[in-house]
């Protein structure tokens, strides 16, 4: 089993399950410490290459997923290996696509979804989830959940 992230670390959200995620804009320096065993990247282009497992969704900035079942997919496998390693969220800016995937991962592990992104503002950045469509498609997630699996 794989080293957890330091919960006191810039970035890291906890779940209310426990588990760790860390959240980051890949416009900054990668944080000092232990690198990511796995990374969900959110960007509009191909993501840079990267030394660890990682996994990319089309998703333009301010934007919402371009493949919505891919981005369930994605959120999914983050929230599982973050049980067991350290998981990455990415996209450039850290705030509105990784809020919103965050937020998504958070319905996963119990949040409602209404409360999701309100969740991840209070315990990852009060900045989190910058448009009303992200916001929305946050607050559907756990019913486009659940009617498609």
């Amino acid at each position: 089993m794989a080293e957890h992230w330091d919960p006191a670390a810039d970035g890291v959200l906890r779940l209310p399950s426990g588990r760790l995620l860390r959240g980051r804009g890949l416009s900054r320096p990668i944080p000092e410490g232990p690198e990511p065993d796995f990374a969900l990247y959110l960007l509009g282009k191909t993501p840079p290459e990267v030394a660890w497992e990682s996994r990319w969704i089309r998703w333009p900035d301010f934007r919402l997923p371009a493949d919505r079942s891919a981005a369930r997919e994605g959120f999914l496998e983050a929230w599982q290996r973050c049980e067991t390693e350290r998981v990455e969220v990415a996209c450039a800016g850290g705030r509105g696509r990784t809020g919103t995937a965050l937020a998504c991962i958070a319905v996963l592990d119990g949040v409602p979804p209404e409360s999701a992104v309100a969740y991840v503002r209070e315990h990852y950045d009060r900045h989190a989830v910058e448009t009303p469509w992200q916001r929305r498609y946050v607050a559907g997630f756990r019913r486009k959940l659940n009617s498609e699996h």
